[in-house]
């Protein structure tokens, strides 16, 4: 059982950067692949970012590519998403997720959420 808890989120203009974390809770963090999905008003939810369990691979949405990196620190259980040149496109709820598997970009395959943070990018 993992549970999530994101952090980091809110307002900020068109170029600028946040950063996002999600701290887990459970002793087998490691043995999770971590993802950030976004859900903007209206639309369906999106993959954003994923990485392996063991850190070395990582993919990121075309959408958000040269702008977004995904990381996390195994040590401390936490992912964090940072999001550079920020753009009112990027205005959604974002979410971090978990699934004891490979990393995947789709939300059903993920078995564990948080309850999200809310990100708005002015312009």
């Amino acid at each position: 059982q993992v549970q999530l808890v994101e952090s980091g989120g809110g307002l900020v203009q068109a170029g600028g950067s946040l950063r996002l974390s999600c701290a887990a809770s459970g002793r087998t963090f490691s043995s999770y692949a971590m993802a950030w999905f976004r859900q903007a008003p209206g639309k369906e939810r999106e993959f954003v970012a994923a990485l392996s369990f063991s850190g070395p691979t990582s993919y990121v949405a075309d959408s958000v590519a040269g702008r977004f990196s995904i990381s996390r620190d195994n040590a401390k259980n936490t992912v964090a998403l940072q999001m550079n040149s920020l753009k009112p496109d990027d205005t959604a709820v974002y979410y971090c997720a978990a699934r004891r598997q490979i990393l995947t970009i789709k939300p059903s395959d993920y078995n564990y959420w948080g309850q999200g943070t809310q990100v708005t990018v002015s312009s």
